[in-house]
């Protein structure tokens, strides 16, 4: 038998009691990183075998423990925290099993997703999870337009060092939209900042940004709202002064964010 098992995301005595009976009863267990692995396990006195798995060596590894289950022995995967699989190694692995008719089976647990939604305060009914933004300039500017697009709550991942970015450019697309950063979860340091970008990039630039970030954006303005929602004029003049572009391309930012035309947006903003 297989297991994804959900390791904690901070405090490490989120770790379920089945958990921790399954990792100390498998035959070894797949690490993302076995060092930090390796404290999680001693913490709980749990002396099983690790060995290497992540999105670098998800191919070869996979077909070693196809070879283990074969010969029936039962093997753990985890990530350094949290959810195997999301936004961590273990997609290919799942599949291949499901193509093999090799049966698994998943032990959940924390989750930096769900309890960071929680946390923000924004609605729950609905959400989606986008995972961290690509490299790419290209894909990097349609994902931040994607996340800010969708009338439902939106998380992504963000690593400290990226954050400062990311937010700006949020602000660029849309100065007014609410949204919250969660870091160091259920940490002795937990913090949750909320208001729109601008706000948290002042509380961030003055402390630096130290653990794997959590961005949740409030949904999108329905499209008959959005006219009432936003004032055209004071969005126009934000976007210019962050981003110093000209009247014009700032009303197309705008045009793009609200759906309103561009035209329309120029000449009530042209004065």
């Amino acid at each position: 038998m297989l297991y994804f098992i959900a390791t904690p995301i901070g405090n490490l005595d989120d770790l379920s009691p089945r958990a921790i009976d399954i990792l100390s009863e498998v035959d070894a267990i797949g690490a993302e990183d076995t060092r930090r692995t390796r404290k999680l396990l001693t913490h709980f006195d749990i002396k099983t075998k690790l060995f290497s798995f992540h999105q670098h060596n998800e191919r070869a590894s996979t077909e070693k423990i196809l070879a283990k289950l074969q010969d029936e022995k039962s093997i753990a995967i985890v990530s350094d925290s949290g959810m195997p699989l999301i936004s961590d190694a273990g997609q290919l692995l799942a599949e291949t099993l499901w193509e093999k008719g090799i049966k698994y089976t998943c032990i959940p647990g924390a989750s930096a997703v769900e309890t960071a939604l929680v946390v923000s305060g924004m609605p729950t009914d609905k959400f989606r999870f986008l995972g961290f933004a690509p490299r790419d300039k290209k894909e990097y500017t349609e994902f931040l337009k994607s996340a800010l697009c969708e009338p439902i709550t939106t998380i992504i991942f963000e690593s400290p060092k990226r954050l400062l970015k990311t937010l700006k450019d949020i602000s660029l697309l849309d100065s007014f939209r609410q949204i919250a950063v969660a870091r160091e979860l259920t940490k002795i340091h937990e913090e949750i900042i909320r208001g729109v970008a601008t706000e948290i990039i002042d509380h961030f630039s003055d402390n630096e940004v130290k653990g794997e970030c959590v961005i949740i954006i409030a949904p999108a303005p329905k499209t008959e709202d959005k006219k009432a929602e936003y004032n055209l004029v004071e969005m126009v003049e934000k976007v210019q002064r962050i981003s110093g572009l000209q009247h014009s391309k700032a009303a197309k930012i705008v045009a793009a964010l609200t759906g309103i035309s561009k035209r329309e947006i120029y000449n009530k903003t042209v004065e």
